[in-house]
């Protein structure tokens, strides 16, 4: 009898473990997510810009999970997406490492499931992270890596938002030419300062072509190792070729270093222009102060552009909420946002998950992005934005001027640099 009611219990508690089961199944079935890995450099060199990008999705998807009518961006006035999905996001680690970018984006799909991913800030991460992405078929949205060669690979499922290395060296040649028309500044030489990764190379191979092709020579080329804790022999290198112009391709402390080490040998060029780098942070910029002036960049967001992208300062605030409330959002955390903007509204029309028609779906239309420069996004083939523009911007008086083109300028160019003497 205690055998048969032994048995009996047993049983019963296994009905109810699978019952247990069953429900669990159910609930998960319907519970309706889109989980979305990020992939940034949150350790290493260059964690606080991989932390503002991961905070810039993550105010992206605040917007797009819950109901914000007050916002001027795609998808704010609504609860998610395809009638009631929600983006979880899933966070990872590269640490500014190519082999660990490559591992996570395998785990990140792999292992959590997600279903696309968004990174990866450095292009030397990027590049292995979305091949990845690539061979799965699954779709992997870049903000702000701006190495031109990616977009150069005929992807099918990688979307780039931001300008490459390439247009902003067309940029740097066509503002030299119009300082020489108008300002008779004698620019003839240019000098290429670069990390040596993928972002570095590409850029300095992009500023040489550039610089070349308009008849102004290169007279220094100079290659570092990412996270130098000396710059003395560079920068010697380059005060000695002396070029008119430099081109700058140096992302976090290694843009404190060049500008420090510039002071200490008291030489400037009469022109620094800059890619997306350090010049760009507006946390290096306070930290420089007076000796951040007078720097230049492309630039495709600053607080001072409020004037052309009102839409941005309501979601500025969420994102204030998620890092330091003193730091806004700067050139490359809101491409990371834009990245999941467009995302969302490409689900929402392709009205399914699946990767492929998704994929698609972005290619065959344009979208709306108040968020970005232009207020519009729009894919080539290889995925470059084509609708992806930013403008040169000068440092003066610790704030980002607006320099070029002309007719968007606010304020006149210094040119040249004032010397570290005279500040």
């Amino acid at each position: 009898m205690k055998r048969q009611l032994c048995g009996k219990s047993l049983f019963l508690v296994l009905l109810s473990l699978l019952m247990v089961a069953v429900l669990a199944g159910v609930s998960s079935a319907d519970e309706k997510v889109i989980k979305i890995g990020t992939l940034f450099p949150l350790t290493g060199p260059v964690a606080l810009a991989g932390q503002r990008c991961r905070a810039a999705v993550e105010t992206a998807a605040e917007v797009i999970n819950n109901a914000h009518p007050e916002l001027q961006v795609p998808l704010a006035a609504q609860e998610g997406i395809l009638d009631g999905y929600k983006i979880v996001l899933i966070h990872a680690d590269h640490q500014g490492k190519p082999d660990v970018a490559k591992s996570e984006a395998e785990r990140l799909f792999d292992q959590e499931k997600v279903w696309a991913i968004i990174g990866s800030y450095n292009s030397s991460a990027t590049k292995p992270a979305s091949f990845v992405a690539e061979l799965k078929k699954q779709i992997f949205m870049c903000g702000c890596s701006s190495s031109g060669a990616l977009t150069e690979r005929n992807f099918k499922y990688f979307f780039r938002m931001a300008p490459t290395d390439k247009t902003e060296s067309l940029e740097f040649v066509e503002f030299m030419e119009w300082l020489n028309e108008t300002k008779e500044t004698g620019l003839k030489t240019v000098g290429l300062i670069y990390e040596n990764t993928e972002f570095g190379k590409h850029a300095a191979e992009e500023g040489r072509m550039a610089a070349e092709a308009k008849g102004f020579k290169v007279v220094a080329d100079v290659p570092f190792n990412p996270g130098a804790t000396n710059l003395n022999s560079e920068v010697q290198t380059l005060k000695a070729a002396n070029p008119d112009a430099v081109f700058g391709a140096c992302l976090g402390g290694d843009y404190t270093l060049w500008v420090r080490t510039m002071k200490q040998m008291s030489w400037l060029p009469k022109v620094a222009l800059n890619y997306c780098t350090g010049y760009q942070d507006p946390i290096i910029a306070g930290q420089l102060g007076d000796d951040a002036n007078y720097f230049m960049g492309g630039t495709g967001y600053a607080p001072e552009f409020a004037g052309l992208m009102p839409a941005v300062a309501a979601v500025e605030e969420i994102y204030k909420g998620k890092t330091d409330p003193s730091v806004p959002f700067d050139s490359d955390s809101i491409q990371e946002a834009v990245a999941l903007f467009v995302l969302a509204q490409a689900i929402e029309k392709a009205g399914a998950l699946d990767p492929t028609k998704v994929a698609e779906t972005l290619y065959a239309n344009e979208w709306e992005s108040p968020l970005s420069m232009g207020g519009k996004v729009a894919f080539a083939p290889g995925g470059q934005n084509i609708r992806a523009m930013s403008m040169l911007t000068q440092l003066q008086g610790g704030q980002y001027k607006r320099i070029y083109p002309a007719d968007l300028a606010d304020t006149e160019a210094v040119v040249p640099m004032v010397p570290w003497e005279k500040r």
